[in-house]
């Protein structure tokens, strides 16, 4: 099973890009992790909300352009639903046993589009805390590693 994370945005700090890396070199080749970069939106400079939109929805256009119709599709959202690292030890299990690539939407800074948040069978969402997009790929990350421990038997979870 391959799990991508797919997420607006790129030209992340070296923190980031090392922190990442550390935690899907971790993971097993049978759970292979690898990140998708999409290109951020033009927002402008004035922060206007038609514009903000506008550069959702084609964000959003570009998420869905890099899924395929039997990748099992996980929208970040705060409004979804929190799991603890037992539960997504659990919904990893679960993922494995359907057999279906795994893709794990990060929105831009406006958030996922109304598309993808449609095209999500699943909604997961890391904490009610507004997390900066950054930290948000070294935290997936570390989680699904320590994820993939509790199933392994691994005493990293201790």
């Amino acid at each position: 099973m391959k799990i991508r994370i797919i997420a607006a945005g790129g030209k992340m700090p070296g923190w980031v890009q090392e922190g990442y890396a550390e935690y899907a070199r971790r993971l097993p080749r049978e759970l292979a992790l690898e990140m998708v970069e999409i290109p951020l939106g033009n927002r402008g400079r004035k922060n206007s909300p038609a514009l903000a939109e506008k550069a959702r929805r084609k964000e959003g256009e570009a998420v869905l352009a890099a899924l395929t119709p039997r990748d099992h599709v996980v929208a970040l959202d705060v409004q979804g639903k929190p799991w603890s690292t037992g539960q997504l030890s659990q919904q990893l299990e679960n993922w494995q046993m359907q057999g279906d690539n795994v893709a794990l939407l990060i929105g831009g800074p406006d958030g996922l589009s109304a598309d993808c948040l449609a095209r999500a069978k699943q909604r997961w969402s890391l904490s009610p805390l507004t997390l900066p997009h950054p930290l948000v790929r070294v935290l997936l990350a570390e989680q699904l590693y320590r994820a993939w421990t509790l199933l392994a038997g691994h005493p990293y979870h201790k």
